[in-house]
Formats: structure tokens, sequence, C-alpha cells
């Protein structure tokens, strides 16, 4: 019987009427090689298929070769999805995955670890490239042979043998908008964290005299200023001075997530300075300088800013390569935007001058999003097809949402003696199974994806 994607209304019926009435039986896969609503760890899948016969089954290297199902809503884009399915992929070693919403098929491959798009078809194709998706997925296909991840590389001068080709290079991102209270520090701190997960050396750099990236990474221990530990030493510091402060110095190792951070920190006292900064001719360019020195003790620097155009603002989207816009959406956040594309327009040109590429913008995140059903379903698409059309600035495709979790995290405290101290600590480390921590997991994904750290 053909398959009509009309058919599918909603999710459910994607999955009922498309997969498990159509597709794993044109497969060949019998009841007994596939698994609905399959539980590994965090992670939730809707249909997970074996080539071989597996009750109980256990995922491993040597796990029969396998595929992902997804379905989604008919009127969801399948682009947001795809972040996801490459965390499935590659966490749990599963070489194919099929996304679809009905409407439309797609079948992507797990190289190392990034995904590639094998094969793309309508719903109302799917009959007619029956075949194709066979010699893909298919029972009798998988369990034929199996490919292997190579990995990159290059042959020497010589050409008398391969190598592995590595070549480390420190990435650095400035995380800025211009409109305060859209989900910044959150943002920087916890995807900091996720980073740190990966594997990757993180340095995170508060450049906002409000210090707020330097509380949320808990190394403000002190409850009264008298006992102030980081107005001797912090960015000011660094900014100020050429020949003293260097990064490894004034950097802290922050417990805030595990494994730890290094920080640099900001203080209140920054905001005094500015004026006296501007002054100063090689201030824009001091920070860039002085990352140089540590390019080879890190992978990521994450560079929290101030809400403003100021100087601060500045120095950040001089130093950074990439740029990440953090965004709730709102109707004021969404005209600051104009602003963030006026003020790159002068970050550009100064850094044309220095020979310097322009900053690459890794897109507008959507931030601090409400978890309403309503506003989900019907309102958030919209906000989220606007800002190219209207901004012209590209989307990432995590959604960070509103969650308790997030402030929960953010607040904890130690009581030592009669005083409350800040103990904040990551929302991966918080609840690492938490829907807040899977957020921040698939945005570092994207984020390494992005910067070729993958």
């Amino acid at each position: 019987m053909p398959f009509n994607p009309e058919l599918c209304r909603n999710e459910s019926e994607v999955e009922s009427k498309l997969i498990v009435q159509y597709l794993l039986p044109q497969l060949g896969y019998t009841p007994d090689t596939w698994h609905q609503e399959v539980a590994v760890g965090s992670i939730r899948l809707d249909f997970l298929a074996f080539a071989a016969q597996v009750i109980p089954f256990v995922l491993d290297v040597n796990s029969p070769l396998s595929v992902v199902m997804e379905a989604k809503h008919p009127k969801q884009n399948l682009n947001h999805h795809v972040p996801r399915l490459r965390h499935y992929l590659t966490s749990l070693n599963v070489r194919y995955g099929l996304l679809t919403n009905g409407k439309e098929i797609r079948i992507y491959q797990k190289l190392q670890t990034d995904i590639q798009l094998l094969f793309q078809c309508s719903g109302k194709e799917v009959e007619i490239q029956l075949d194709k998706i066979k010699s893909l997925i298919g029972r009798e296909s998988l369990k034929e042979g199996q490919l292997v991840d190579k990995p990159e590389v290059q042959i020497t001068e010589n050409n008398s043998k391969f190598e592995t080709k590595r070549e480390h290079s420190m990435k650095t991102i400035a995380v800025y908008h211009n409109k305060g209270g859209v989900g910044k520090t959150t943002t920087v701190v916890n995807l900091a964290a996720a980073i740190r997960k990966k594997g990757k050396r993180v340095l995170v750099i508060d450049l906002d005299s409000q210090a707020n990236t330097t509380f949320a990474t808990g190394l403000v221990k002190f409850d009264d200023e008298e006992f102030d530990d980081i107005k001797d030493s912090n960015i000011r510091h660094i900014l100020q001075s050429e020949d003293f402060f260097p990064i490894n110095e004034v950097a802290r190792k922050s417990q805030f997530t595990n494994p730890e951070i290094s920080v640099v920190p900001s203080h209140i006292s920054l905001m005094n300075y500015e004026n006296e900064l501007i002054q100063q001719e090689d201030s824009k360019m001091m920070l860039a300088q002085k990352l140089d020195a540590v390019a080879e003790e890190y992978d990521v620097v994450l560079i929290d800013t101030p809400p403003s155009l100021n100087l601060y603002a500045r120095i950040a989207l001089i130093t950074a390569d990439y740029l990440i816009i953090p965004s709730d959406l709102k109707p004021f956040a969404n005209q600051g935007l104009i602003n963030v594309r006026e003020f790159l327009k002068k970050i550009n040109g100064f850094r044309k001058q220095i020979r310097k590429p322009q900053i690459e913008i890794l897109g507008v995140l959507a931030c601090k999003i409400s978890t309403n059903n309503q506003f989900v379903k019907h309102t958030l698409p919209k906000r989220l097809e606007a800002i190219p059309k209207r901004y012209d600035f590209e989307m990432m495709n995590t959604v960070i949402y509103d969650r308790d979790d997030l402030a929960k995290c953010a607040e904890r405290f130690l009581i030592i003696g009669d005083m409350e101290v800040a103990d904040p600590i990551s929302v991966l480390d918080f609840k690492p199974d938490s829907t807040a921590a899977q957020e921040f997991e698939l945005l570092a994904i994207e984020v390494l994806q992005k910067i070729g750290l993958n």
C-alpha cells in the first residue's frame, strides 16, 4: 500500500503511519529487530532498528549496524533537529539516522564526530525512492557489510605514507547583544561547561563591569568588600599593562564545573577605567596580544561582554574570531539587532585596518524562551523565521528555554559559620539528565562543529 503524507497530521501519525506501518516493514525490519521509545542514559530515541535480532539489545562498538529513526510534527523544520540527531549518532555510535516529518525524509551517516546527509526526498516520493532507501538503511544492506570511519589524512612530502592531520588552533568566541537580560551570562557559563565536558580546554573572560560571569562561576567567595580578593587582579589589569599581568597569572581555576575551567574575572571597578583605557592607544588590541601568548594552552575562549556599545564590547569583538548573539526574541531585543549590525560594521572596519578578517557570526541564539506549549507551537516558529527576514542574521539551530533548573543551579550557596557563600554550578553538573543540560550539550556540539573543533 503506498504511503500518503497527507494522512500524517501530527507527530504520532508520522510515527505510526510512515515509520511503523510503512518504512520498517518495507526495509525488512521485523518486530523483534526494532524498538520504540528507547531510553539510553539521558537520550530518548523514537525508534532504534537493528540489522540482527538482539533481545535484549546492548549498544557498544560490537553492536550490529543499526539506524535511529526520529519522527517530527509535519510543520516542524527538520533543520532544527539535525544537531540533536548528530548528538544521538555520535554519542551512541550508531551508523545511520533517519529524520522525517512525513513531508520530507532525510538519511544521515555518522562520520567520526559529525554526520553527513546521504539522501533526502519528499514524502510523496518515498515509494519511487524506496530502493535507494533500502540500499542505505535496509536490514539486508546493513547486514552485508560495514563502513569504517576514516580519519582525515594528508600525504607527506615524499608521498610515501599517510599521517593524520592535526593542527591546533585556539578559537575565541564573543557572546554579545547590546540588550541586557537576554541570557548572555547563562549562555557563556553553561556553554563553557558543556564544551569542557567534550574534552576541550576552556578559558572564560568576563569583560562586563557587572561581573555576572565572575559571580556565576563561583569566584566571588567574599561577603564583605573588605575581603575582596579580585580587585587587584582582574581583566582591567590585563588591559592596562603591556608588560605585566599575563593571562595565565590573572586567570583563576573555577570548579563551577567538573572538569574545571579557567576564568579571567571582572570587577565593578572596571567601569571607572574606561576613559583612561580609551586614551591608551593599544588598549583595543591588548587582550588579543595577551591571548596569543596562551594560544597553546586553550582550545576555546569564551568572552562575556557588556550589554552596551562601549569600549569593552569593542575589545571583545575585535579580539574574537566568532560571535554568538543571544536573544530572547522579544521586541526590544529584536530591535537591538539593528544596533548590533551597525556596531559590527564599525568593528569590521577596524579589523580590516589591522588586517584581521571579519568576525564570523555563528548566529542568533534563542535564549530564555518560554516553555508555554501554545507559545512554542504557534509564536516561537514565527519569531525564529522573522530574524533572518527582518534583520539578516541566521538563527542557530539550538534553542535554550527558560527552565527552573538554570535558576536553581545559579542560586546555590553554602553555609559557612553564620555566612551564606555563593556556590553556583553549571546545569550540566547540577542535573546532568535535565532537559536544560541536554540543550546546552546540543549547543556545544553545534558550536564546536561550526568552529571546526568537533
